[in-house]
């Protein structure tokens, strides 16, 4: 996001640690440092937190290794290094990175908490669940429920297509999937030592993290790992065809020098030669080259929403959420696309940053027409937004819809953030909502009352869901045709609509949505 302060773990100890509670003191009464097993973890803003715990290993290309509870005393105070990836996050990377971290508000293993297991975003080729905005410790303690978030391979380290060289690496399209289910199964197996229920988990995630969720909908190792499922502003309708995963992957070679299909090559290259390598141009959608789930017919036999929702989900209770604004995070308003934007350059500007191949003079035109006042400035967000972030979730849960599947609830983030107006409502904008981390840095929700009180319902309707498999909204209309009853969450109202921006997913709909990844 252009203009923003990456959320790091720098920033974490400049400005977020006092603030987030890690350097609390502990309670009356409380040990300082909480055990479980040999894991020793510290107090956090008054729940237990256990941080950086190993959950698997892997080599590099081969399938993640689960590894024993520790029973040795091991210190689980801070947070493990994140997966390499493109650009500077300030803080400790490495190829060595399946970590997961825990905040439970009992330790009792008869105390049956709910447990919600985050996923971060950064499509499947950069992010870390280091940033403040998503730690758990305020999730935990007012939903009383344990928090469980989770760190994986991303990128050429989590999802190269190796198998047309080399028949050993079959699994290799879909490595970061993997170390996501194995991290599942680490909660099935010790969520009860934290105080949780193994069989109430939730999984949720932002942008690439509900994009993981949608995957993991429709691979059958996952199947029973979950019991519940939110979304916000991550979709993934289809997979990486294995043809144009291999044209990733041969851009890859050509991109470090080493010949192509010689995996013993790549796997001889450093981290840092591996990460220099993700600078190659995608050769299927253009930028920068993409790294994803792959339909290999092995562990992902069939794409997640298409041509239908996998039938495996459509009996796990799903929430799908989008922000009114996503594009005005990752498109800068000071940027070179807005600067000069007027009527008569606006439809080219729009083109690229679509994901629906209609006409975008035409687009422009129809928005025009239903909002006259409008700058060009709006409509390119509007017009970006609905054509490029927000397709993937209403076909979902069309798709939900259609095939039965009765508990599936939506909303949408109207609110601006008074930090910064310009932002409106914005990708990432409902992450302090729900974590209720609305002080953390990175945060643009304010910590007005208004904020609060949208924090609290929705902390509420997540961790509802997690409790019961119904949102904790009790007047959230589930997501049916033809009505598509949406909870809109606005500065002046919490409240149901039906088919919100109908008129454009009706103009958007009438040609395919190209997933990002195809």
């Amino acid at each position: 996001m252009s203009g923003v302060e990456p959320a790091t773990r720098r920033t974490v100890l400049k400005g977020g640690l006092i603030g987030s509670g890690l350097l609390a003191t502990p309670a009356f009464g409380q040990s300082p440092t909480p055990r479980v097993g040999g894991y020793e973890g510290i107090r956090q803003a008054g729940v237990h937190a256990f941080l950086g715990i190993r959950y698997a290993t892997a080599e590099r290309f081969a399938r993640p290794v689960r590894l024993p509870f520790a029973s040795d005393p091991t210190p689980a105070r801070e947070f493990g290094p994140i997966c390499p990836q493109r650009g500077n996050l300030d803080e400790p990377a490495s190829e060595d990175c399946l970590f997961l971290n825990v905040w439970t508000p009992d330790l009792n293993p008869a105390a049956n908490k709910p447990v919600m297991v985050y996923f971060h975003g950064g499509a499947y080729n950069g992010g870390t669940v280091t940033d403040p905005v998503t730690h758990g410790q305020h999730l935990a303690g007012q939903g009383d429920v344990v928090v469980v978030s989770v760190n994986q391979r991303l990128n050429v380290f989590g999802y190269p297509w190796l198998a047309p060289f080399d028949g050993r690496y079959a699994d290799s399209g879909n490595l970061g999937q993997l170390d996501l289910i194995a991290a599942l199964e680490w909660v099935r197996d010790h969520a009860a030592k934290f105080g949780g229920d193994p069989s109430r988990v939730m999984v949720f995630g932002q942008s690439g993290g509900g994009a993981k969720i949608a995957t993991l909908m429709a691979m059958p190792a996952a199947k029973g790992l979950f019991h519940s499922a939110a979304t916000m502003s991550g979709q993934q309708v289809t997979a990486s065809g294995p043809t144009n995963a291999l044209k990733r992957i041969t851009a890859f070679f050509e991109q470090v020098g080493v010949p192509v299909g010689n995996v013993d090559g790549l796997k001889a290259l450093s981290t840092e030669q591996m990460v220099a390598g993700l600078d190659a141009a995608d050769p299927v959608l253009g930028g920068s080259l993409y790294f994803g789930p792959v339909l290999d017919m092995v562990n992902l036999p069939r794409h997640p929403f298409w041509p239908d929702a996998a039938p495996q989900s459509l009996n796990i209770p799903m929430i799908l959420g989008n922000t009114t604004d996503e594009t005005r995070a990752f498109i800068n308003p000071e940027g070179p696309l807005l600067q000069g934007i007027d009527w008569s350059n606006i439809a080219e500007r729009i083109r690229p940053n679509i994901k629906i191949d209609l006409r975008p003079d035409y687009v422009v035109q129809q928005y025009r027409e239903h909002f006259p006042d409008w700058s060009p400035e709006r409509v390119f967000y509007a017009a970006t937004t609905d054509g490029r972030s927000w397709p993937g979730q209403w076909i979902e849960a069309d798709e939900r819809a259609k095939a039965g599947a009765e508990q599936t609830w939506v909303y949408q983030l109207d609110r601006e953030s008074p930090i910064d107006p310009k932002r409106g409502a914005a990708h990432t904008d409902d992450l302090p909502y729900v974590f209720g981390t609305l002080d953390a840095p990175g945060s643009y929700s304010g910590t007005g009352s208004r904020a609060r009180q949208i924090s609290a319902a929705m902390m509420k309707a997540f961790t509802g869901l997690a409790h019961t498999g119904t949102p904790g909204l009790t007047d959230w209309a589930p997501y049916t045709l033809p009505d598509r009853a949406t909870l809109m969450v606005a500065e002046d109202r919490i409240a149901m609509e039906n088919d919100p921006r109908g008129w454009q997913r009706e103009m958007w709909s009438t040609a395919p949505y190209i997933q990002p990844g195809i």
